[in-house]
């Protein structure tokens, strides 16, 4: 059986990086793999596409959607390597595999200040890079024929181009669990997460606060309700707004958006009943409030000196963001505030776990963009960096004492989100419209190809 001569990757890949790997790959196997440069970001990265097998059904998998996710990169190269050990998954399928290396290349490159490790909380928050929202290229706020971003129209032209059967959209936690948020059921795939998580002992999260009101399909995949006009803190938090992974829906594509954490924390996944619900929910909230209104006090003393720091509009987009979003969460999560007309479902402890994370999360990723502005100014006027810094201190220890979250080797991220795409794929197949081919039939209703015996 074919093996790749390149070292298994113990970190997350930058983006020359995967460039080189993906070459590497094609120039080992010319007649099975090629790449080609798709487009071009808005810093003038090439934007490359691997495309493994010569058959018929196209399956588009899409690294990098978000800056700060880098796993979905050392994902499309295990897969690819994957593919070509196993002619299954290519020739037996009648399939040919599509691998974008990365949708936002340079927000990447902006990650890079931790890409390359060690791990830690404070080097991953203090280094941290997400674009604005309009600055993020699966979204679609103005509909398809008003994407601006050149990235946002490269994956809208390889929709139209490949008219793919599978899309897979690779997404990272930063802590939590995985899971999976499809547009079309695919019936055996809970199943197939739960096995592969419990293997490779990455938790699966019961309650992502960012899927509380969509249809659940099974334990930790969801379904992704057609977009919908809402406001901007609708759209950020609720993904409920036009976008790349309902795009392709007109060809009967199915997309998958496959989520795997970095740090695992084992509360997401504990469906029992909680104790006091209700007290959890007006702490979470709480806190939420009082970080947000010292993040802005913050963000008021250190704007006015920030004329002089190169690029800082791009930082200060998503440091406006969360802040819009927070206090409607707030509002939203607490039982003393919410008005009832879109009432929270009921809660299990996965589900309180996942909303004390998601207002962590939005606290310091805020922190961590006011800390870079800070020191990119190469001075701190306003005298708040010591502040910056015990606050991203006392959030991480939070998260890791408090939470319980523990690193997962990026190996093991890799796996796993390689396998539920694989898994994905093998159940897809068993949908799509059989082609014909000579000699053969089709896939039709028939058992998908089995995963490799590991």
């Amino acid at each position: 059986m074919w093996r790749c001569a390149l070292p298994p990757l113990q970190r997350y890949p930058t983006v020359d990086e995967l460039g080189a790997r993906a070459a590497a790959l094609v120039a080992r196997h010319p007649r099975s793999a090629r790449l080609r440069r798709v487009g071009t970001s808005r810093a003038g990265t090439p934007m490359w596409l691997l495309s493994i097998g010569h058959g018929s059904r196209q399956a588009l998998i899409v690294a990098g959607p978000h800056a700060n996710e880098p796993v979905g990169g050392a994902t499309v190269l295990r897969l690819a390597e994957r593919v070509l050990a196993d002619p299954r998954y290519t020739e037996g399928a009648d399939a040919t595999w599509n691998l974008l290396l990365s949708l936002d290349p340079d927000g990447l490159r902006r990650n890079e200040g931790w890409l390359r490790g060690p791990y830690t909380l404070g080097r991953y928050f203090r280094n941290f890079f997400r674009p604005g929202f309009h600055e993020q290229p699966e979204w679609l706020p103005d509909g398809a024929a008003g994407a601006a971003l050149p990235e946002t129209r490269t994956l809208l032209h390889l929709h139209d181009e490949l008219r793919p059967f599978l899309q897979c959209s690779l997404h990272g936690v930063d802590v939590g669990g995985g899971f999976v948020e499809l547009t079309h059921d695919l019936p055996g795939l809970a199943q197939r997460v739960a096995g592969t998580a419990a293997r490779l002992r990455v938790p699966r999260e019961l309650g992502p606060y960012d899927t509380l009101y969509w249809p659940n399909l099974g334990p930790a995949v969801y379904r992704i309700p057609p977009p919908r006009i809402g406001d901007l803190a609708a759209a950020i938090t609720e993904a409920a707004v036009e976008s790349t992974w309902y795009h392709p829906y007109r060809y009967g594509t199915v997309t998958a958006i496959v989520e795997a954490p970095m740090w695992g924390v084992a509360a997401v996944e504990d469906g029992s009943p909680p104790a006091d619900a209700a007290g959890v929910l007006r702490t979470v909230s709480h806190t939420l409030r009082h970080d947000t209104r010292f993040l802005e006090r913050l963000l008021a003393v250190i704007r006015p000196h920030l004329a002089d720091v190169p690029d800082a509009d791009r930082l200060l987009a998503p440091v406006d963001d969360y802040l819009l979003v927070c206090p409607g969460l707030a509002d939203t999560w607490d039982p003393d505030v919410a008005d009832g007309a879109r009432p929270l479902p009921p809660m299990s402890t996965a589900h309180l776990a996942a909303l004390r994370i998601a207002g962590r999360r939005l606290a310091l990723r805020t922190a961590g963009l006011l800390h870079q502005l800070v020191t990119g100014a190469g001075r701190d006027p306003a005298g708040v960096l010591p502040e910056l810094d015990r606050l991203i201190d006392e959030w991480c220890v939070d998260y890791r004492d408090g939470c319980g979250a523990r690193w997962i080797p990026v190996t093991r991220q890799v796996e796993y989100q390689s396998r539920v795409v694989l898994a994905a794929f093998e159940l897809a197949v068993g949908q799509a419209p059989a082609c014909s081919r000579s000699g053969e039939s089709g896939w039709g209703s028939q058992a998908a190809v089995p995963m490799h015996l590991e």
